[in-house]
């Protein structure tokens, strides 16, 4: 199958999702698109799995992700990538290479942004440090302080990016360690309250540096049964506004296409998960017109 036909033929899992606006005329002049692709949790999953594999046949890869990266970026002029972590860990390449091999790939693959999972941390933060120049993409973290450890600066809360005239803001979120990882991995780095940290950020991005759209790359999880009190995607879009997408992680959570969530405002966040182990590859298209009205349609990918 060609792999043209092949990402036309997954688009069938699609649904057009119009946030706050006008659903705009796609054959307009003045239409400005964005294209935002996105993984999440690929825990060194570099090979695809064999075709033996009960639950995953012959899907996954980097490849295959390469491929279908590489197919859509020639389609489209504008197109952000990005990761919102656990890159590392599950299986034997990061035992071997400790991050080396994830993030030389990842910065052949030209992505743009990412941020940290739990994971990331299970070579302790000295060794996330040592594995950062095989990375040509920074780590962004509004939630982690890092004062006082080797990443004090250099991860950053947010970054910005322009697209054809577009301003994207991007900010990460990072799921509570402990508990979750060992305390001498992630020495002194502080947890900060998730939803108070995405207030002061799109505070930020949307008033003093007037984004046209802000992207959460969080890795708190879409949400969680056992746990009503447990912060999560689906709350924090709640809790919050003027986040226009959530690219989720953690919880492995498959999601054909993203979730609407209505935020403190009553207006419409979209909020998405592609699994894990690089099986999917998630898509947003956003439309801007003159006045930066925004809509936007987004699928996932089988890869």
């Amino acid at each position: 199958m060609k792999r043209r036909d092949f990402i036309e033929k997954t688009a069938a899992a699609s649904a057009l999702l119009a946030l706050p606006g006008t659903l705009l005329s796609f054959a307009s002049p003045n239409i400005k698109k964005l294209t935002i692709l996105h993984t999440n949790d690929v825990h060194s999953h570099i090979d695809p799995f064999p075709a033996t594999d009960p639950k995953n046949p012959n899907m996954g890869g980097v490849s295959r992700r390469a491929a279908l990266v590489e197919s859509i970026r020639k389609e489209n002029k504008n197109v952000l990538l990005l990761d919102a972590g656990d890159i590392f860990q599950g299986t034997p390449y990061f035992n071997y290479y400790g991050g080396e091999l994830e993030f030389k790939l990842m910065s052949m693959l030209n992505y743009d942004l990412a941020t940290m999972g739990n994971h990331d941390f299970d070579n302790g933060i000295d060794g996330f440090y040592a594995q950062l120049p095989n990375a040509n993409f920074e780590f962004v973290s509004a939630n982690y302080d890092f004062r006082n450890t080797v990443l004090d600066t250099i991860v950053k809360p947010y970054k910005i990016f322009r697209k054809d005239g577009i301003k994207i803001g991007v900010f990460g979120l990072g799921v509570e360690l402990e508990g979750l990882v060992d305390k001498r991995n992630y020495k002194e780095t502080k947890y900060l309250d998730p939803v108070e940290a995405a207030q002061d950020m799109t505070r930020i991005l949307k008033s003093d540096e007037k984004c046209d759209l802000i992207i959460c790359l969080s890795h708190l999880g879409y949400k969680y049964k056992d746990d009503q009190e447990k912060i999560c995607d689906l709350k924090l879009a709640g809790k919050t506004k003027d986040i226009d997408l959530i690219i989720g992680g953690h919880t492995h959570t498959f999601l054909d296409k993203p979730t609407i969530v209505k935020n403190s405002e009553g207006k419409d966040v979209l909020v998405n998960q592609v699994g894990c182990y690089g099986i999917n590859l998630g898509r947003i298209d956003f439309y801007f017109e003159n006045d930066k009205q925004k809509s936007s349609s987004g699928r996932t990918i089988i890869v």
